[in-house]
């Protein structure tokens, strides 16, 4: 079982880095030793939103969190932001490091882009954590989500703008969390702060969570848990009984009193339920 770790303790235990292979180039951090899992972030964000639960899983797992192409510090191409081209990132990536095969732990888009990687290439990926999304999402989210990262690019003047933006939207996010998405979700630029993932990567990867990936959900021949907001705005009731018509072998847990944004909302829940699933 994961223990807790405070704010602010062992952040020494983080490191970051560039890996190289002859196709992609990656920006992760990394903390801990033992069994490799990999977390991937939702859309908007980076693998900096994973250090509490990183932090907390560090004495017992070899934790690599990346920065998915179009985001963070990773690399904007103008194209290459279907499914395929994440989950190859992910394939690409536990190769890169031999350390395979891992568990591979997702958030949002995250979650689709673990699901498909691990049907694309079930060698290298030993189980699957996908928190708060689902093969059977609803149009009407997806119109929301992209429209939202149509219009989320912008100049702030400060940290405290962002904060006060980040918390006025994400109402759940715990204070620490919304004051570290200010201070790593955003780099300076001429005139102020804006986002460092790119405003055309996002709208073609939010484009691109509406290819149909249920089949690849139902392929799944490796273990699967489903954690899910129980008040999430992205996955609704109706989502999750269609996922349980699919794969009703497929545990889904709701946490609770969290929304989309579960693994910032409750970090020490996501980060036991990751340990208890990784261990069996």
């Amino acid at each position: 079982m994961a223990a807790g770790i405070p704010r602010g303790e062992k952040l020494h235990l983080i490191s970051s880095r560039v890996i190289r292979t002859s196709g992609a180039e990656f920006y992760v951090r990394e903390a801990g030793t033992g069994p490799l899992v990999i977390f991937l972030h939702g859309m908007m964000s980076s693998a900096a939103v994973w250090r509490p639960i990183m932090l907390a899983l560090a004495e017992e797992f070899r934790c690599v969190a990346l920065d998915q192409r179009g985001h963070g510090l990773n690399t904007k191409q103008a194209g290459g932001y279907a499914a395929k081209d994440f989950a190859g990132d992910v394939v690409a990536l536990i190769e890169a490091l031999d350390a395979g095969p891992a568990v591979v732990v997702g958030h949002s888009l995250g979650a689709r882009n673990a699901i498909v990687a691990a049907a694309m290439n079930g060698a290298s990926i030993k189980s699957v954590v996908a928190i708060d999304y689902v093969p059977f999402v609803e149009s009407e989210v997806l119109d929301v989500l992209e429209a939202r990262a149509a219009s989320g690019d912008r100049i702030y003047a400060s940290r405290a703008e962002i904060e006060t933006d980040i918390g006025g939207r994400l109402t759940k996010l715990p204070a620490d969390a919304v004051r570290h998405r200010a201070e790593t979700l955003y780099g300076e630029v001429e005139g102020g702060l804006r986002q460092l993932a790119d405003a055309r990567a996002l709208v073609l990867a939010t484009r691109g969570l509406r290819e149909d990936f249920a089949s690849a959900f139902r392929s799944l021949v490796c273990p699967v848990l489903i954690l899910c907001g129980a008040q999430s705005n992205v996955v609704s009731e109706s989502a999750r009984e269609a996922t349980r018509a699919a794969r009703p072998d497929i545990p889904i847990v709701l946490v609770p009193d969290t929304d989309h944004f579960v693994i910032e909302e409750a970090p020490l829940f996501c980060a036991n339920a990751i340990s208890d699933f990784a261990n069996r």
